[in-house]
């Protein structure tokens, strides 16, 4: 095979450029500034903050059931705070935030995920 049938793939001067530069958009309809979507700038919607799982533990409790969120995404510690907070008084139990999780003293699932929801999240529950 001689090199010249040989195919570059140094990279060369093309992937610099625009394949879509010499298109005529002569006879295509004007787009108006409303109907052109930047994803970069689209807000998602502000009721969906992501999905949280919610899961029924005894593990390393001595036995005892605590109901533990996990899944956070995009939230900081003083916002988790203000959900364990709310969610203690709501179940009237104890609870605390441990390694970004926030766990609650009981089986407290159907109450957590009514103020996940309230809240935005996604609550799915995880686990037995």
């Amino acid at each position: 095979m001689k090199s010249s049938d040989k195919i570059s793939t140094d990279g060369g001067q093309s992937l610099g450029q625009n394949p879509f530069a010499t298109l005529n958009p002569s006879g295509l309809p004007q787009a108006s500034a409303s109907s052109i979507r930047n994803p970069q700038t689209t807000v998602p919607n502000p009721k969906s903050r992501g999905r949280v799982d919610i899961k029924r533990t005894t593990a390393g409790r001595g036995g005892k059931t605590v109901t533990l969120v996990t899944g956070f995404v995009g939230i900081g510690l003083p916002e988790k705070e203000s959900l364990c907070k709310k969610m203690r008084s709501a179940c009237g139990c104890g609870g605390t935030v441990k390694d970004g999780d926030i766990e609650i003293q009981g089986d407290q699932r159907e109450k957590i995920a009514q103020i996940l929801t309230n809240a935005g999240f996604r609550p799915v529950f995880a686990g037995g």
